[in-house]
């Protein structure tokens, strides 16, 4: 039995494509996109419903409802340097893709500056009616090539491709990136994790517990200030 964690929002996402791309085909310049949605791409999701730099989306479980089908499409990428103009790539999407997802937020513990505004009752409610709403902000599967919707449902209702298959399991995948305002570090990371599926269900460990990480580079937190890039949830709830 999976306990839901506090201030948890379920909902499906779905759209024609997704491209969730494994880094190890960036380097020739194509891209192949894993079989699985990385815990990344749904965060952005989520960022994408609601978000605010006082609380951090936790993504913990997301369920495959239609089978995993590839498609391949020829892109012409921007060339950057030299003579620029456009290149010839090929990507491999995923085709007709849907999925529940289940998540919760926690405060931001390394924004100490913005503690008068983790007010969780009036964050959650935005939250919920966000998701009602399909999203403050265009939804994406991975790239802004795949534009997706979403819709409230609740985890586990209907039936999904892979609810009869016991476990499929995908190896090393890309799991997300760890910023500096969420880790308290002035560095920013990529970390990777075994990923398997049980049921159609990916159930995502936590950031802090993938053990294969990479440094990428120096980085430094952005800097927030009530009124002048920043807006409090009361301002938030008076929007609505």
């Amino acid at each position: 039995m999976h306990d839901k964690p506090k201030n948890s929002v379920s909902f499906k996402v779905y759209g024609r494509y997704a491209l969730f791309t494994d880094p190890v085909t960036k380097i020739g310049g194509e891209k192949f996109s894993y079989h699985l949605p990385t815990y990344e791409a749904i965060k952005g999701v989520l960022k994408s419903i609601y978000w605010k730099p006082t609380l951090i989306w936790i993504v913990d479980r997301v369920r495959v409802m239609k089978p995993m089908r590839t498609q391949t499409k020829g892109a012409k990428p921007l060339v950057f340097g030299g003579s620029g103009g456009n290149s010839l790539a090929i990507y491999t999407f995923l085709h007709d893709v849907e999925y529940q997802v289940e998540a919760h937020f926690e405060w931001n513990e390394y924004r100490p500056e913005l503690a008068k505004d983790r007010i969780d009752g009036k964050h959650f409610a935005i939250a919920r009616r966000s998701v009602d709403k399909g999203g403050r902000q265009d939804i994406f599967l991975g790239t802004r090539d795949c534009q997706a919707y979403v819709e409230p449902c609740e985890f586990g209702e209907g039936k999904g491709a892979y609810d009869e298959i016991d476990q499929l399991d995908f190896g090393l995948m890309f799991h997300g990136f760890d910023y500096p305002d969420e880790t308290g570090k002035d560095e920013l990371h990529s970390r990777f994790w075994n990923a398997a599926m049980k049921k159609g269900i990916v159930e995502f460990p936590l950031p802090e517990d993938c053990t294969v990480s990479r440094y990428i580079r120096d980085m430094q937190p952005k800097q927030f200030e009530d009124g002048e890039n920043f807006r409090s949830v009361e301002d938030e709830e008076v929007l609505l």
